[in-house]
């Protein structure tokens, strides 16, 4: 196989840079950007090269001479006046005998070749584009692909106002066979994305090749700092789909946009105000974001698999406004139940891919070498807390939308809105201090199970750094496990309201049952549903077999019964104005008016907020947790 690269760009945009050196030719790192080019393809076994100069060839020729010295062969072809993007490789038609790569001289690209050619060859192309989603697709040449990736539509820029298009731009890489040349005029200056594409997509087989690897142009000054500074950090390289990348999967009703029964029009969606920018700090990170969307009302005929795409359209459009992007949406359109009125019977199957099965994070895994263990899920029903933890990935519930209220089974983190849990995700607060008390764990560890203490006040981040901590602890392959104190608090029909914290939590009964775990016995409780659309689950509780325990709760700290079985207190604080602001959110969840939440807080106050914020003595440690 050969490759072109189209190096003969003067690169005004770039200014005084490239006054000098050409465009291709400043450096990435400590290597000219066209160096990694040669590199990236003589590395997938694409050896024959050739570079289409122009603008100060001689940098590059001196540079690269024949390519022996990189392992490859270069040959040159210099146009006489610039030909675009796609005249100068008519020039060179005789010379092309095979199907070839084209690489752009200023997109900065690192990606899995062999995966390209592998879908080229499958797919039987002609002509494959490479196509990722980024965030300036208001300024960039858009297509569109059906469910087999081929092309079925091109908007180069400017794109027709008022319109909604997906997020697929094209790359500047592409793999032709030799058909293509059939297709452009020697001599003539054309663009492959506005003079060519757009005109032979439905006379060859043409098929677009979507990516979420490392492709940017770096042609201005802003973008080429942004491919700088990937580079040095790394982004760069593990955004090839060499390596195991990680995704943050994502419900949309109820998580990206407002719940509703049924969206079947554009204009019902409403996106949370909050989501592009979430969603932007996803994309900035290196994980994926991607979509997992049950959509039953294609099944219940309430909308068409077309008018799903211009819902995703529009979602796309508005994220791609903000800067954001989705690297890809899987939905869902089946349902397994049958007999309702006008119901299209194509879709009434009980398929694999509707949550809590895990088809689409199957299908997103193999196309993105997704490391699903390494990944999350967030949603807002048990339905999508199901699906993540069936597909191997960490699971993080929201209180939009249904707010994992109505649910047996509860995810690993809650938390208010996708803003918040992505930000919890992306900065892990805890990590530092996980590493402290796993050194602890690792020096001290015996045949008694190493028991941590996690107190402080209500809504303070206990629950959170509880389940960080197991999560890491399993990761390095201890056996860990959660008690949480809530399960002891009396339901609320048994409380008086003389009754102190202690005496909710009924803390002699803790103290009795935590003895009798740590001397070998087995205890059955019931779990504390936390919201009244939830209904209590039974538990059994054993520390058998147990390296780490971690017993979290307002009273952890209380009793000095409980802290002699620790080897380890820990104590959550938050400022005054944080938790109460965070009461107020979690009782307005639970569904308690203003004025109720208002007077709970004045009598907690006193009779629990107050004295369980004195216990903050008696900790190892004492964890700022005013930001998660």
């Amino acid at each position: 196989m050969q490759a072109v690269i189209l190096a003969g760009g003067r690169g005004a945009r770039l200014g005084r840079m490239t006054a000098e050196v050409p465009k291709p030719m400043i450096a990435i790192g400590e290597n000219p950007l066209l160096r990694h080019q040669v590199d990236l393809l003589s590395k997938y076994g694409i050896r024959d090269i050739i570079l289409l100069v122009h603008y100060l060839k001689e940098p590059i020729v001196s540079y690269f001479g024949d390519g022996r010295e990189s392992g490859v062969s270069i040959t040159y072809y210099e146009e006489k006046s610039p030909l675009g993007t796609a005249g100068g490789i008519k020039e060179i038609a005789d010379r092309l005998t095979d199907d070839f790569i084209v690489f752009y001289g200023d997109v900065m690209i690192n990606m899995d070749l062999s995966r390209l050619i592998r879908f080229h060859r499958e797919k039987r192309s002609q002509c494959t584009l490479v196509l990722h989603p980024n965030d300036h697709p208001y300024d960039s040449d858009l297509v569109e692909t059906d469910h087999e990736g081929r092309v079925t539509a091109f908007h180069p820029k400017p794109h027709a106002p008022g319109v909604d298009y997906h997020n697929l731009v094209n790359a500047g890489a592409y793999l032709f066979s030799t058909q293509v040349l059939n297709f452009l005029e020697k001599g003539k200056k054309s663009d492959f994305g506005r003079d060519i594409f757009p005109h032979i997509f439905r006379r060859i087989r043409m098929f677009g090749y979507t990516t979420s690897e490392y492709l940017k142009d770096m042609g201005t000054p802003d973008r080429l700092e942004k491919v700088t500074r990937d580079f040095k950090n790394g982004m760069v390289q593990r955004r090839s789909y060499e390596h195991p990348q990680k995704a943050v999967f994502l419900d949309r009703d109820g998580v990206l946009n407002a719940e509703r029964s049924y969206i079947s029009r554009p204009e019902e969606l409403e996106i949370y105000p909050f989501a592009p920018g979430a969603v932007r700090k996803i994309n900035q990170s290196g994980f994926h974001a991607i979509v997992v969307t049950n959509q039953p009302a294609v099944a219940r005929n309430l909308c068409t698999e077309e008018d799903l795409e211009r819902i995703h359209r529009k979602l796309e459009t508005e994220m791609g406004r903000k800067q954001a992007w989705l690297d890809a949406i899987y939905y869902c359109p089946h349902h397994p139940d049958k007999g309702f009125p006008d119901e299209n019977p194509l879709f009434k199957i009980d398929c694999e891919c509707r949550k809590p099965k895990t088809g689409m994070f199957l299908r997103a895994a193999e196309k993105y070498h997704i490391a699903l263990e390494d990944s999350y899920m967030i949603g807002d029903s048990e339905r999508d807390v199901l699906a993540g933890r069936n597909a191997g990935c960490i699971t993080v519930g929201v209180r939009t939308g249904q707010g994992i209220k109505a649910t047996r089974v509860l995810p690993d983190y809650l938390f208010k809105d996708l803003a918040e849990a992505v930000d919890f995700i992306l900065e892990k607060p805890y990590a530092e201090i996980f590493e402290n008390v796993h050194r602890q764990v690792i020096r001290t560890r015996n045949s008694l199970p190493f028991v941590i203490l996690i107190g402080g006040n209500s809504r303070s981040g206990k629950s959170t750094l509880a389940s960080f901590l197991n999560i890491e602890f399993r990761r390095r392959g201890l056996m860990s496990m959660i008690l949480e104190l809530d399960n002891w608090i009396l339901p609320e029909q048994e409380r008086s309201p003389s009754m102190n914290v202690y005496e909710r939590f009924r803390l002699a009964d803790i103290e009795k049952d935590l003895y009798s775990l740590m001397e070998g016995s087995e205890l059955s409780k019931a779990s504390y549903p936390h919201h009244p659309e939830r209904i209590s689950v039974p538990l059994k509780l054993s520390f058998k077999g147990k390296d780490v325990v971690i017993i979290e709760g307002v009273v952890a700290l209380s009793s000095e019964k409980i802290r002699k079985l620790s080897r380890l207190k820990l104590y959550t604080s938050i400022p005054e104005n944080v938790l109460r602001e965070r009461i107020k959110e979690y009782y307005t969840w639970r569904g308690k008016p203003p004025a109720d939440i208002d007077r709970l807080y004045e009598k907690r106050k006193t009779d629990e907020y107050l004295p369980i914020e004195k216990e903050r003595k008696l900790a190892d440690l004492i964890i700022n947790s005013a930001g998660t």
